[in-house]
């Protein structure tokens, strides 16, 4: 049975990628690819039980605490759903994955980036997306959509230069996986959005 792909959507709160799965989806199913849709933190029952913890405004820990939670849910995650669906033949969409540790916890908290590498080789080994798609959208308009949105998380809690720092932790890792991390400009009107989002996803199609 061939395998089927892993697609990763990345991006600041307020970014708008959570819009745009739903287009993502409808894609993927016209081109008749079969797909599931999951999120991290979470996937799993354990996992869902994590993300209530790291996403409790007033749950205080170390930054290093919540680093190893997102990874212990990571490892649930890959074991119990993304690998096996993927071996199905099946193509996963993820609302964040790795790249967000890197991100939120390197950049937002400061965590020393090496021990992140360390905790995804021992979680992931080689397992990596086939595609990236990163939301970029200034900080101070993702803060505009989250407060008109919804009751803010943990980290939507946080303060505008947590932000700068996280997507500028995003910016390095698009920098860094070029390959793999491919930009959307989500500022732009909605309909150009939606319309960068069926290049990339075309072009993942076409390539097989």
């Amino acid at each position: 049975m061939e395998q089927g792909k892993f697609i990763t959507l990345e991006g600041i709160d307020g970014a708008g990628k959570s819009t745009q799965l739903a287009w993502i989806v409808e894609l993927l199913q016209e081109a008749g690819c079969p797909v599931i849709v999951t999120r991290e933190p979470g996937g799993t029952p354990l996992g869902e039980q994590l993300r209530a913890l790291l996403l409790d405004k007033s749950m205080a820990m170390h930054a290093e605490t919540e680093a190893l939670l997102m990874f212990a849910a990571r490892r649930e995650h890959v074991d119990q759903v993304i690998q096996p669906s993927l071996a199905q033949g099946q193509w996963v969409v993820s609302d964040r994955f790795t790249d967000a540790s890197f991100a939120y916890q390197g950049g937002g908290r400061g965590l020393d980036m090496h021990k992140l590498e360390a905790l995804e080789q021992w979680t992931l080994g080689t397992l990596q997306p086939h595609l990236t798609m990163y939301f970029d959208v200034p900080v101070e308009v993702g803060q505009l959509r989250v407060n008109q949105d919804r009751d803010k998380d943990r980290f939507e809690n946080e303060q505008a230069e947590f932000f700068r720092r996280v997507r500028a932790a995003y910016l390095d890792r698009a920098r860094q996986f070029p390959e793999r991390i491919k930009i959307i400009d989500s500022s732009q009107p909605l309909a150009d959005v939606k319309m960068a989002v069926e290049r990339t996803i075309r072009a993942l199609i076409s390539d097989g």
